[in-house]
C-alpha cells in the first residue's frame, strides 16, 4: 500500500531532525568501525568490516563554484559552494580516512545539462564533434573519471541534448551509466546498464558484494517526448526494482544500494499524464524487499538521513538525498559481519556534508580550467544593447517586459512556421519566470544575460487549444497563488508558491488579456479573458507557443499534451532570444512591452 505523500513542511522537518541525529552519531560510529579494524590481528579472519558509499546527485554540470549567468562566484543566502571541484576534496578526504579500498562513489543523476558549460559542450562545440571531426571530452567525464565514479544513475536531462549525445556522454564516462527502467521501445530491453556489482576486498575473509541498481525518472516519457519517443520507454521505478533486486541478492550481493533519480514523497508533477510516480523512492523502499539504501535525486532537497520501513519484511531502508549542484556530499556507512560466510549489514547510518569550507581540487581545476575559461569568454560575447534595464524581480506577480520578451520571441518564430491556414488563427504565448534575480542590464546585452533569463535549454511548439481550454489552462496556472481576501494587504514574500507549485511551473500569457482575482478560490480565479478586446469565446481556436516541456505534459496542465501540434522545432528558446537581439541589434521594450494580465482582488487592482 503506497504511503499517503507528505507535505514539503513536514518532510523537511522530519529531515532535518533526523540529520541532526545521525550527524551527532558520526563520532560513535566512527569508533565502533575502528574497534572492529582493532579486531584484525594477523593470521586471524576478521569478522567485522566496514565500508562507505558516497553520493552526489543532480550536479548539472557545476564543476567550479561559479555562476556562470553572473560571471562571478557562485552566491547564495546560505552561503553555500557548487561545483564537484570542492566535493572533490571531500571525497579525497573520505578515502584518506577510510581507506581507498573502502569507499564507493555513486551519482543519481542529472550530470550533463544545466549550466553554460553543459550547453557549451552539447551545441556550441558538441562532444559528438561536427563535420567529421571528433569533439571534445565532456568536462563532467573529465572531471568524474578523475574522481573515479563507481556509476551513476541516469537523469531526465540526460536526454535534453538527444540520445546520440548521451551516448557518446556514456561512451567518454569510465563508469556505467545505469538506468534498469531505460527500455529499448521495441525489445523491452535495457537501453543501458541495469546495475553493477562491485567488490569490497576483505583480506582473509569473502569479498563484500554491493549491488547497485540504478533508477531513473518516468516522466522522460514526456519532458523530453520528442528525443525518446519510438526509442525507449520509461516504466515505474517500483515495477522495475521488484524485477532487479532479487536478481542482484540471487548474485549474491551483501548489499543492494539503488541510486534513484527520483525523490521520495510519493508525489508526481504531471499529475495522470502517465502511470508511474515521479518521485517514487519512498515506495521503492516500501514496497520492494532486499534494499539496504537509496541515493535519492531528482528534488533539489537536502535530505540527509530518512528511513522507510519495508513493508513485507519490516526492515528499515536508508535513503539519503544530497541537495545539488556539489552543495552536499552524502555519506552512506555500513558496518557488517560475517555469518557462515556470507556477510550481513549490522547498521547503516547516513548524513550529508557541506564542501563549502574546502578548498577545490587542484587536479580537477588543472583539467578543467581551459574548459571554463573557454565558456566564461562565450558568456561574455555581447549580442546587442538594452535601451533601459530589464529586471524579473516582479515577474511572479507583475507582467513585466523582460517577460514579454519571452513571449514576443516564443510568438514570432512560430508565426513564422505556421501553416496558411493556422496563420490565420489567433496567436498567443505562454512562458515561466524561471529566475526572480534575472536582469538584462541597459547597454551591452551579452550571452550571459539572456541565459540568466531563461535557464533551461526547453525547444519552442505551437499548440492548439479552445477558449475553453486556454481558460482551463490559466485557472491552472492560477493557482500558484495563495488566496488573499479583499480588503487584505498583499505581501508578496507569502503570496506565490501555493500547492508546492513552483516559479518554473507558473505560466503567465501573451497574446490575450485577463485578470487574476486572488481573492477567489482556486478554479474561480480567471476574470475577464477577452482577445483584442473581444470575449473569448469557449469554442474560439488558438495557436499556443509554448516550450516543449510544458507541451509535453511537464507540471499537469490540463489539455496542452493532448492537443494538435501547429509547430515544433529543435532550436532552444534562448538561442532563439540571442539571435532576436542579434538581428535587431537593440532590445527595446518599446517593441514588445504590453501591460495584459493583472492580479486583482475583488476587481480592484492589487498593485
Amino acid at each position: 500500500m503506497p504511503v499517503n505523500p507528505m507535505n514539503r513542511r513536514e518532510f523537511m522537518q522530519k529531515s532535518a531532525v533526523t540529520g541532526a541525529a545521525v550527524a551527532a552519531a558520526g563520532a560513535v560510529g566512527a569508533g565502533t568501525a575502528q574497534a572492529a579494524d582493532d579486531d584484525h590481528r594477523p593470521g586471524k579472519a576478521p569478522r567485522t568490516w566496514s565500508f562507505s558509499i558516497l553520493g552526489t546527485t543532480d550536479l548539472h554540470s557545476h564543476v567550479f563554484d561559479w555562476d556562470y549567468y553572473k560571471d562571478a562566484a557562485y552566491k547564495d543566502k546560505a552561503g553555500n559552494s557548487v561545483g564537484v571541484a570542492r566535493v572533490a576534496t571531500l571525497i579525497k578526504q573520505q578515502r584518506e580516512a577510510k581507506g581507498e579500498d573502502r569507499v564507493l562513489l555513486v551519482d543519481a543523476g542529472d550530470i550533463i545539462q544545466g549550466t553554460s558549460l553543459a550547453y557549451y559542450y552539447a551545441r556550441v562545440d558538441p562532444i559528438t564533434g561536427t563535420d567529421g571531426k571528433h569533439g571534445p571530452k565532456h568536462p563532467m567525464a573529465v572531471a568524474m573519471n578523475a574522481m573515479r565514479y563507481d556509476a551513476a544513475a541516469l537523469g531526465n536531462h540526460e536526454f535534453n541534448y538527444g540520445i546520440d549525445l548521451l551516448r557518446k556522454f556514456e561512451k567518454q564516462c569510465h563508469f556505467p551509466l545505469l538506468g534498469a527502467n531505460a527500455l529499448d521501445a521495441k525489445t523491452l530491453r535495457p537501453a543501458f546498464h541495469p546495475y553493477t556489482v562491485k567488490r569490497i576486498c576483505v583480506p582473509g575473509a569473502p569479498d563484500i558484494k554491493v549491488g547497485i541498481l540504478g533508477l531513473t525518472n518516468p516522466g522522460i516519457a514526456l519532458w523530453d517526448k520528442d528525443n525518446v519517443s519510438g526509442k525507449m520507454v520509461f516504466p515505474g521505478l517500483v515495477e522495475q526494482a521488484k524485477k532487479y533486486v532479487p536478481r542482484l541478492r540471487a548474485l549474491g550481493c551483501d548489499v543492494v544500494f539503488l541510486t534513484d533519480h527520483s525523490g521520495l514523497d510519493g508525489s508526481s508533477s504531471y499529475g495522470s499524464e502517465l502511470p508511474y510516480v515521479e518521485n517514487a523512492s519512498n515506495l521503492v523502499a516500501e514496497q520492494v524487499p532486499g534494499i539496504d539504501a537509496i541515493l535519492v535525486g531528482h528534488t533539489h532537497v537536502e535530505v540527509s538521513s530518512y528511513t522507510v520501513k519495508n513493508e513485507e519484511t519490516g526492515e528499515d531502508v536508508l535513503l539519503s538525498e544530497p541537495y545539488c549542484w556539489g552543495m552536499r556530499l552524502t555519506v552512506f556507512d555500513f558496518e557488517l559481519e560475517l555469518h557462515c560466510g556470507q556477510w550481513k549489514v549490522t547498521s547503516k547510518k547516513a548524513q550529508t556534508l557541506n564542501p563549502k569550507d574546502v578548498e577545490e581540487d587542484p587536479e580537477i581545476t588543472r583539467l578543467l580550467q581551459a574548459d571554463h575559461d573557454l565558456v566564461v569568454k562565450y558568456v561574455n560575447t555581447a549580442v546587442g544593447t538594452c535601451t533601459e534595464d530589464l529586471s524579473a524581480a516582479e515577474s511572479c506577480w507583475k507582467d513585466v517586459p523582460i517577460m514579454d520578451f519571452i513571449h514576443q520571441v516564443q510568438m514570432d518564430s512560430v508565426a513564422k512556421g505556421l501553416s496558411t491556414a493556422d496563420a490565420a488563427l489567433p496567436l498567443i504565448s505562454v512562458a515561466a519566470p524561471f529566475s526572480r534575480t534575472a536582469d538584462i542590464p541597459k547597454g551591452s546585452v551579452t550571452i550571459k544575460d539572456i541565459a540568466g533569463l531563461y535557464i533551461y535549454d526547453n525547444t519552442l511548439y505551437g499548440k492548439k487549444l479552445t477558449g475553453a481550454q486556454l481558460k482551463d489552462y490559466l485557472e491552472y496556472a492560477a493557482k500558484y497563488y495563495h488566496q488573499v481576501p479583499s480588503g487584505t494587504k498583499v505581501d508578496t514574500s507569502t503570496l506565490t508558491n501555493a500547492n508546492n507549485f513552483w516559479d518554473y511551473m507558473y505560466d503567465t500569457a501573451a497574446g490575450v488579456d485577463y485578470e487574476i482575482d486572488i481573492a477567489q478560490p482556486e478554479g474561480s480565479r480567471i476574470k475577464n479573458l477577452t482577445y483584442k478586446g473581444a470575449a473569448v469565446a469557449d469554442n474560439q481556436v488558438f495557436v499556443v507557443a509554448v516550450n516543449n516541456y510544458r507541451a509535453n505534459g511537464g507540471s499537469g496542465y490540463p489539455h496542452i499534451a493532448a492537443a494538435d501540434i501547429a509547430y515544433s522545432s529543435t532550436n532552444e528558446i534562448r538561442q532563439l532570444m540571442i539571435d532576436y537581439v542579434t538581428a535587431k541589434g537593440t532590445l527595446n521594450p518599446a517593441d514588445f512591452a504590453d501591460v495584459n494580465w493583472k492580479l486583482t482582488q475583488g476587481g480592484t487592482p492589487v498593485f
